[in-house]
């Protein structure tokens, strides 16, 4: 008995200590605004993925013709994502560098994200797309705040523009506040519309994340309607037949 007693004393412990480096590393994530149902933002950040990720990441279970679950034509599907000859539609969708090269590149292969969405969470991968900053002390010269020594380089740097780390100290405790340095592309007329314009392209690139990790999510949503009206228009009859 003593033995059990100690045992769920260290299991408490090691529990409790668990949850504190858990509580200390948090890190507060923005709401994503996901909108499956809005195809066109499905669409741009379709193109988005293939232009930019694709480059090293790979979506293995995801096909191109799935695209047409979010109003894309065979047409433009190749047009639009300036898809190569040899690639056909039914193709998964794979990384233009391959594993080897990705890995002595970055130090490890980049990770698929066909269902990155479902393990890290929208509102992980919207922060996460929107933290990069400048750190000279790393090899490829960018860090996150919300994945802290991270491998990958900032590919969408150009569209966002220069981001720097300010650590302010507030009544004792050090804030982290991301500031733009030098605007990307993105910028029209000022920094405020940049970092809107930025933050709604990458809106659009979660959203498709989400589509990507589950393309049939929607059709399960309609289907379980058109289910629970049959049901519905069932009772009526049933209780109908039982009353008469």
């Amino acid at each position: 008995m003593k033995v059990i007693h100690k045992l769920g004393m260290l299991a408490l412990l090691l529990t409790a200590s668990a949850m504190a480096l858990a509580s200390g590393a948090e890190v507060h994530l923005d709401k994503a605004p996901i909108d499956l149902k809005n195809t066109a933002s499905l669409q741009r950040g379709a193109k988005l993925f293939t232009s930019r990720c694709l480059a090293c990441h790979s979506a293995s279970y995801m096909r191109y013709n799935r695209l047409r679950d979010i109003g894309m034509s065979e047409d433009q599907i190749k047009k639009d994502l300036e898809l190569p000859e040899d690639v056909k539609l039914g193709s998964t969708m794979q990384a233009a560098m391959d594993a080897n090269s990705a890995k002595l590149a970055f130090g490890e292969a980049p990770p698929d994200l066909s269902v990155i969405a479902r393990s890290r969470s929208a509102d992980w991968l919207y922060t996460y797309m929107r933290t990069f900053y400048a750190d000279p002390g790393r090899a490829s010269g960018w860090n996150n705040l919300v994945f802290p020594s991270v491998g990958m380089p900032f590919v969408l740097a150009d569209l966002q523009g220069k981001q720097v780390l300010r650590i302010e100290n507030k009544k004792g405790h050090e804030v982290k506040k991301l500031v733009l340095e030098s605007p990307g592309t993105m910028c029209t007329a000022g920094s405020s519309l940049c970092v809107a314009g930025y933050d709604a392209a990458i809106a659009d690139l979660t959203n498709y994340l989400v589509f990507m990790s589950d393309p049939s999510k929607m059709v399960r949503y309609d289907l379980g309607y058109i289910v629970l009206g049959f049901l519905f228009v069932l009772f009526a009859l049933l209780y109908a037949l039982k009353k008469r």
